[in-house]
């Protein structure tokens, strides 16, 4: 098959019809990338609500939408899509609060670990919500086009994953992971390995450590894992936030190889953050060309949240057959996240002594 990025997929298509998209919470995230993405897309937004309502409406002021004063005016919406950017342990609580058969999109992560996440099933389950996780990473336009270019067998079957994060993360941006026991793993490369189950499925198991750094008391912000596919698939993740020694070697990037190609991917967003480089999309196809690079047509951060909330839309007006990345499968992403940690806190197995001579 002759390889043409022009056709690769970067954009999730829009619902014919649009719900409106209630807004449960105020935080940074909001601002910085559902409120952007829903005006750059045209979704409707009719308003949100936050318990702390200075905050909820000097937020609303700065994008002209409506602050909410109590959840139940937020919750009375009609046909309203809720969009649930509220801490991982308020979600239940929100969800059980819901009408009955609604549509919602949860924060990640679903919960603050597996038996939260599992509440939170639980909860769409009895209540009848359908409900996906902004594990929004699948949906930026460089990994659309990723998934595309695997689909159509452009770089054959894929054999081995390689993430690599050399970088300096200012956890300060984010005063409520303070104290936390769970952060990297949990909150950060939850993104990968949810990415990662959308490429090559469930894994089999994990071997995973994650560490924090004497520079700080962030409880973790160094990552290494395998995540193991048997015989044939590779799976390698190097996560370390705290290369903080300049620009010049830091790097975010993925390496995918198959039998008969391969692909490149800078995650941008991560580096010099918030302010972020371009992502960049680089395929060596099955046809035997060179490397060609993929010109985007948009970033992870605010468009993967127009093609999250697309999909969602295009759901819940049965446009679309399948929710990706729905609180069934999402749980999954979870489960991983869990056995990771398991794996981190085991005893490593020593290495046995030299004989004596």
């Amino acid at each position: 098959m002759t390889f043409d990025p022009k056709t690769l997929r970067q954009w999730w298509p829009k619902p014919s019809v649009m719900r409106p998209i209630v807004i449960l919470g105020a935080g940074s995230i909001v601002g910085d990338a559902h409120l952007p993405a829903y005006r750059k897309a045209g979704f409707p937004v009719a308003g949100l609500f936050d318990p702390n309502l200075q905050k909820a409406q000097a937020l609303a002021s700065q994008w002209d939408i409506r602050a909410f004063a109590t959840q139940s005016e937020a919750l009375a919406v009609e046909g309203a899509i809720f969009d649930l950017a509220t801490p991982p342990g308020a979600h239940a609580a929100v969800l059980s609060a819901l009408p009955r058969g609604s549509f919602a999109l949860i924060q990640k992560p679903m919960g603050g670990d597996l038996d939260e996440a599992t509440e939170i099933l639980n909860v769409c389950r009895e209540r009848g919500i359908e409900a996906a996780v902004n594990f929004q990473l699948r949906f930026a336009p460089m990994m659309l086009a990723l998934y595309d270019a695997v689909e159509k067998g452009h770089l054959g079957d894929v054999v081995d994953f390689d993430a690599l994060l050399a970088l300096a993360t200012p956890w300060g941006l984010w005063p409520f992971l303070k104290g936390l026991p769970r952060i990297e793993i949990a909150m950060h490369s939850i993104h990968y390995f949810d990415f990662i189950r959308g490429l090559l499925g469930n894994p089999l198991g994990v071997h995973a450590k994650t560490l924090g750094h004497p520079n700080h008391d962030v409880a973790q912000t160094r990552t290494a894992a395998i995540l193991d596919y048997g015989d044939r698939v590779r799976c390698v993740l190097s996560v370390n936030h705290d290369h903080d020694f300049g620009r010049k070697f830091q790097a975010c990037e993925f390496r995918i190889s198959g039998t008969k190609g391969a692909a490149y991917i800078k995650l941008g967003v991560n580096l010099d953050y918030p302010r972020g480089e371009p992502d960049e999309l680089w395929i060596r196809p099955a046809d035997g060309r060179d490397w060609v690079e993929v010109k985007l047509e948009g970033a992870w951060f605010p468009d993967a949240f127009i093609n999250r909330m697309a999909n969602l839309q295009r759901f819940a007006s049965g446009e679309d057959q399948t929710l990706v990345g729905s609180v069934e499968d999402a749980w999954q992403t979870m489960a991983l996240v869990e056995a990771a940690y398991q794996s981190s806190a085991m005893p490593a197995t020593p290495v046995a002594a030299l004989p004596k001579g």
